[in-house]
């Protein structure tokens, strides 16, 4: 694809964080709901929960699709789409609603998976899906011509197999959790949504947050502005699954604890949690830091223009990396505890709040630099804070 077809997969990037922001809410939230009465040993009122959480999940995706197809120029031109890029959006954007229910399933399994005891089944899917949608972007953009339509349809295959393996391993019943017949209890919904609000908030932030990159970088550069700030979202993106990996397979066992009052082995998950956080925070920043020359040649090597924009921004960028790591899995940690105010606090904050300040501010002032230092001192900020929240409740 061209630098015109990433730029447009950013514009309409906004519409895939509320999709994976309302499975995220519901996996997360749902799976602590699910632990933490799993570990009280009421097993069939878990499974019934976890059936009602995953029939949520479908009905929201297919309700997103039909939505989603309504209003589709409207939403485009909403998100500030330009002439050039609009039928690029239209193109990726119309594929993606239409597999919304898919992306939401592959979402909730992926946490799931560790509350029903399956964590290396979760990993090995994640990966297959990965792989694949490698495999099937190769062969509907190269081998037949298909441009960005390709690229969409690539990931919607990516999302679809985590999805039929988990629905086909929970049917089976090979494990203690699986699917039932639900209680239609819709306070076990309301608990979720609000337990897993910050997830929710996170990714809503992120989408306006990456609205408003697009438009400052628009008006800033054009396309190639906006082709520049996608490469290093997506980038982001990458590097932070490994923050965000961990902090999913290692909540429900915290929410487990919790629930079973076993307190000293809380504590002991928590500080070897922590201390692989900082460790691979600083590896993060290493490999940001020094190898982001190569990661934007990969993406923008046919624009010279668009690799030199990219190239100067990953050595201010990088250092977010530091912060971040340890603001996630602080945020989920938080969650975890069933702790939705202070998780969505980090989350709001680090994702919209000091974010949306500095990009507000800063580019009247520094220009292009301005833009590319948002994130690095919204994540400092927002780990001060998650500082003063540990020192507030670490003894309870």
């Amino acid at each position: 694809m061209d630098t015109n077809a990433l730029s447009s997969v950013n514009i309409v990037c906004p519409v895939i964080n509320l999709i994976v922001g309302l499975g995220t809410m519901l996996a997360t939230g749902g799976s602590a709901v699910v632990a933490k009465k799993m570990g009280h040993g009421h097993t069939e009122e878990a499974r019934s929960n976890f059936t009602l959480i995953v029939l949520a999940g479908v009905m929201t995706g297919m309700l997103i699709t039909a939505a989603g197809l309504l209003f589709l120029d409207e939403i485009i031109w909403g998100l500030g789409a330009s002439e050039v890029l609009f039928p690029y959006c239209r193109d990726y954007l119309s594929i993606q609603l239409i597999f919304a229910a898919f992306n939401m399933m592959q979402v909730l399994y992926q946490n799931l998976f560790v509350t029903a005891g399956k964590p290396a089944l979760g990993l090995a899917l994640a990966v297959l899906a990965g792989i694949a949608n490698i495999i099937f972007d190769y062969v509907f953009i190269v081998f037949m011509q298909m441009g960005i339509k390709g690229a969409a349809f690539g990931t919607g295959v990516g999302y679809m197999i985590p999805t039929m393996i988990g629905t086909l391993f929970f049917l089976t019943k090979s494990s203690e959790l699986h699917f039932c017949k639900p209680n239609m209890d819709v306070s076990v919904l309301l608990k979720s949504c609000s337990n897993g609000a910050s997830e929710m908030v996170s990714q809503c932030s992120a989408a306006v947050t990456t609205f408003l990159f697009n438009v400052t970088m628009m008006k800033l550069l054009g396309e190639d502005g906006v082709a520049a700030i996608t490469v290093l979202i997506y980038s982001q993106f990458l590097l932070t699954t490994l923050y965000i990996g961990f902090s999913m397979g290692t909540a429900p066992i915290i929410s487990y604890n919790y629930g079973s009052r076993n307190v000293r082995q809380l504590r002991k998950t928590i500080r070897i949690c922590f201390c692989f956080i900082v460790g691979i925070s600083l590896f993060v920043f290493l490999f940001s830091l020094f190898g982001g020359e190569s990661i934007a040649r990969v993406f923008a090597k046919n624009n010279r223009n668009v690799f030199e924009i990219t190239k100067n921004g990953f050595i201010i960028f990088s250092f977010s990396f530091l912060f971040s790591g340890c603001n996630i899995f602080s945020s989920a940690f938080f969650t975890a505890l069933s702790n939705g105010k202070a998780s969505a606090a980090i989350s709001f904050l680090r994702t919209f709040g000091f974010i949306t300040v500095f990009l507000l501010t800063l580019p009247r002032y520094l220009k292009v630099t301005g833009v590319w230092l948002a994130v690095p001192l919204a994540e400092f900020f927002t780990l001060m804070l998650m500082v003063c929240l540990l020192c507030r409740h670490g003894k309870r």
